[in-house]
């Protein structure tokens, strides 16, 4: 095997080791097997040389003058994580052993929120002597501190679209995925969204209005992820909550778009066609439950089943839905009802409330739904009102013990910017929705 293969291997076998610690962390049985693999790698490469360099440049992965353009395009997710942490070079040096490879990888796999501010200093801190990292120096831009900055909210938010849309695609086309990079990728979202989820959020009730299915399925994971990581779920079972509430519909998406988005009320036949897209789902996602989890076909199947088991698919036995299927049905309805819809009247965020409290106990369960609005609000972060003095306003905070009058800033007019708690206002009040596709679009470059 050539140099340049027996690098790519290496590489490769890290990046499966860093997917492992952050999905199963470092005690997992699997971590140890995947560390083995990649100092296996290692340990052949160091044999014909002193040191060996591997750098980031433009986005992809490099090793002298050779780019791996195929492998950087896999491991996106990978180069992101480093990147993030100011990673752009990496040295690995003989005499490495490989409890220094294992601190290495512990590293990388932590939260963005915990990354130290030297990573250098701090990888030297903790007893790794034979690995350096740092940033490439460019001698025709010297004025730039890395290739690229980190992307945005709402280009990450894009990015993850992408995964997920492709994913789904694999899946529909009875493709093989690889079930580790996609929870990789997922915990991405999750990382991203605990350190700054008011502004996942505020991005969520924009594109929200985007009726696309693959949007629908990114919200839909973002606010099951979100709501079940704010009730005190373990990472473990929030990380499998996100990935079921990806693929809860893509039974749908089999089913003519014609049908779903037909103007005016559907025939009995085209009912039943739309209700057989849970049964559908588990279906093409029972193949998957080896890579994705059992977790994920039964969502699927059971999203729709309802509290009261009276929904769909009829089952011939009462079977309790399981809490996963509870918190994916919640958030599934909630941002249904928040999409534009050729069939249906737009609805705000009081009527929503009203229309999915109305459904309490049947279709949803009763104390989950209310801890949905408590943490939600009934007016979300991020949402545009026109206030009782004409005044308009953007939600900043929640009041968790008045869910109907949350804390927001007046954007418009200018003079009159302040923050206000509308639970401690008597004169002030909410007095309409804007929505942020029609009325409220002049006043989103003043959020």
């Amino acid at each position: 095997m050539v140099m340049m293969e027996k690098i790519e291997q290496y590489i490769k076998r890290l990046i499966i080791c860093l997917q492992i610690a952050k999905i199963y962390t470092s005690s997992h049985p699997k971590f140890n097997e995947g560390l083995n693999a990649a100092f296996d790698s290692l340990t052949d490469v160091l044999r014909e040389r002193q040191e060996f360099t591997i750098g980031i440049i433009g986005g992809e992965l490099a090793y002298e003058r050779e780019i791996f353009f195929e492998l950087s395009q896999k491991i996106k997710s990978a180069i992101t994580v480093l990147k993030k942490k100011g990673i752009e070079r990496i040295t690995f040096t003989k005499g490495i052993d490989k409890e220094e490879l294992s601190k290495f990888i512990e590293y990388l796999a932590i939260p963005e929120t915990e990354q130290p501010e030297d990573c250098q200093k701090h990888i030297v801190t903790i007893g790794i002597r034979n690995i350096t990292v740092g940033k490439i120096k460019s001698s025709e831009d010297t004025g730039r501190e890395a290739e690229e900055k980190i992307k945005d909210s709402e280009e990450y938010y894009v990015e993850s679209l992408k995964t997920i849309k492709a994913s789904i695609e694999d899946v529909l086309g009875g493709k093989a995925i690889d079930g580790v990079d996609f929870r990789f990728n997922v915990i991405g979202v999750m990382e991203n969204l605990m350190k700054k989820h008011n502004e996942f959020l505020r991005l969520a009730a924009v594109k929200r209005y985007d009726s696309t299915t693959f949007w629908h399925l990114l919200n839909t994971s973002i606010l099951s992820m979100y709501f079940s990581w704010k009730l005190g779920f373990s990472k473990e079972d929030f990380l499998d909550i996100s990935t079921a509430a990806i693929f809860h519909d893509v039974g749908k998406i089999f089913i003519s778009r014609k049908i779903i988005q037909k103007p005016g009320k559907l025939s009995e036949e085209e009912f039943d066609i739309v209700r057989s897209h849970s049964a559908l789902g588990a279906q093409i996602l029972l193949k998957y439950s080896q890579t994705l989890g059992m977790i994920v076909p039964l969502v699927a199947f059971e999203h729709h089943l309802g509290y009261n088991c009276k929904g769909y698919p009829k089952l011939s036995f009462k079977q309790a839905p399981h809490t996963a299927s509870l918190i994916v049905s919640i958030c599934d309805v909630y941002d249904a009802l928040t999409q534009r819809r050729s069939y249906k009247r737009e609805y705000s965020p009081a009527l929503i409330y009203e229309i999915m409290m109305k459904l309490k106990g049947e279709l949803f369960h009763p104390e989950l739904l209310d801890s949905f609005f408590k943490i939600l609000g009934v007016w979300p972060y991020g949402t545009l009102i026109l206030l009782s003095d004409d005044s308009v306003a953007v939600v900043r905070e929640q009041n968790t013990y008045d869910i109907l009058n949350p804390i927001v800033e007046v954007i418009f007019p200018s003079e009159k910017k302040s923050h206000i708690n509308l639970a401690d206002s008597s004169n002030i009040t909410i007095k309409s929705f804007l929505n942020p596709a029609s009325e409220g679009k002049q006043y989103l470059p003043l959020i």
